[in-house]
């Protein structure tokens, strides 16, 4: 008989990959570039995970505001270096300030996001971001990193999920799970830069944006404290960013904002009406 080879519903795995989080500012140890799911599995697994997900997270319903943010990052992914698997993009309606992705092309993008961001290009920075994180399979190659080899082995065929579970338990506990390493965020800065490059969009808005929310940490530590003191943002990398964007061709066409950027900033509900959460 042949095992079953369908990914089931875990959700415990996706609850605790919510609680600590692997978005924007993600920050661990050495990366493992193994990675044991194809394709089909990793988008699979990531619809699960956007299951899940959605019972934890209130998505932000305007049909406007989701289809612009759906559009800026279909034209990233256009120009990203994978294209053969679909991309979903959903606003959350929190006020912090983030954005996340999970394994299969799933992203989330919160309104305290959009609304930080002082225009266009910046906001693309931060989605170019986190196709990085999809481009460079960093959620699925973490999960074979924390989980080991033998057990993502399991997880992949379907097999022994009462194991599985309790082996991500235990990885909740010591509070390592599902946390991007510093190359990995790197990889992912790489990939977001030449993504806006190609796609037209001017890449300093991503530096610049990195740089208003190190300094807005620095100032007011209580505004981004949760964010920070999980998903770590240094000058380092933001120095990194900015000299990759000195090695590109200079374009003079660059796009670094829009019309229609601010009028979808107008139509976000006010602060004060808008949860926080998680996220």
């Amino acid at each position: 008989m042949r095992k079953n080879r369908q990914i089931p519903q875990l959700t415990l795995f996706v609850t605790l990959f919510v609680a600590t989080g692997s978005g924007l500012f993600g920050c661990a140890g050495r990366i493992s570039d193994i990675n044991i799911f194809t394709d089909t599995q990793e988008v699979q697994l990531g619809k699960q995970f956007s299951r899940e997900i959605e019972k934890e997270l209130k998505i932000y319903s305007d049909p406007v505001v989701t289809a612009y943010i759906d559009q800026l990052g279909q034209h990233l992914v256009n120009h990203s270096q994978r294209q053969n698997i679909t991309y979903h993009f959903k606003v959350v309606n929190t006020e912090v300030v983030n954005a996340f992705a999970v394994p299969g092309g799933y992203l989330y993008v919160n309104i305290g996001l959009i609304r930080a961001a002082a225009n266009e290009s910046e906001l693309a920075g931060v989605i170019g971001h986190e196709i990085g994180h999809v481009v460079g399979k960093h959620g699925v190659k973490q999960m074979t990193r924390q989980l080991g080899l033998a057990a993502v082995a399991q997880l992949a065929l379907g097999e022994d999920q009462s194991k599985i579970k309790q082996m991500v338990a235990n990885l909740a506990t010591n509070g390592v799970l599902m946390k991007y390493s510093r190359d990995a965020e790197r990889e992912a800065d790489i990939y977001a830069v030449q993504e806006m490059y190609d796609a037209g969009v001017d890449p300093e808005g991503m530096a610049t944006f990195f740089e208003k929310l190190l300094k807005l940490q620095k100032s007011k530590p209580s505004k981004l404290q949760q964010l920070f003191s999980t998903h770590p943002l240094t000058a380092e990398r933001i120095a990194a960013v900015r000299a990759q964007i000195a090695r590109l061709p200079r374009k003079s066409n660059l796009k670094t904002d829009s019309r229609r950027f601010h009028q979808i900033k107008k139509r976000l509900p006010p602060p004060s009406k808008t949860p926080t959460g998680k996220r």
